[in-house]
């Protein structure tokens, strides 16, 4: 059975740095996508970033230039840098795996970014 457990999360002051962490238990071969969504309050959950094992990345246009996603496929994990953080990238995020045909979500942990 896969799980993912996330690690990372916490408060930063606005133009500070965080790195978020994803790690995939149980057996996972290629292909397989991981990725981060992120749902602030009163919102609808929306993506930040995606990788497959083969490392295509796609971001959503409000963090490229500032978030990397980047994963270690012998460990199963992916990463999101966050950089230059807003206030608006508050929410809490949560890690996904796409793996045959199945959605895997993580519990999610809370980034704050105060003004």
């Amino acid at each position: 059975q896969v799980q993912l457990v996330e690690s990372g999360g916490g408060l930063v002051q606005a133009g500070g740095s965080l790195r978020l962490s994803c790690a995939a238990s149980g057996t996972i071969f290629s292909p397989n996508a991981m990725g981060w969504y992120r749902q602030a309050p009163g919102k609808q959950r929306e993506l930040v970033a995606t990788i497959t094992s083969g490392g295509s990345a796609n971001y959503a246009p409000s963090v490229k230039g500032r978030f990397t996603i980047s994963r270690d496929n012998a460990k199963n994990t992916v990463y999101l840098q966050m950089n230059s953080l807003k206030p608006e990238d508050t929410a809490v995020y949560s890690c996904q795996l796409i793996y045959e045909l199945a959605v895997y979500w993580g519990q999610g942990t809370q980034v704050t970014v105060s003004s």
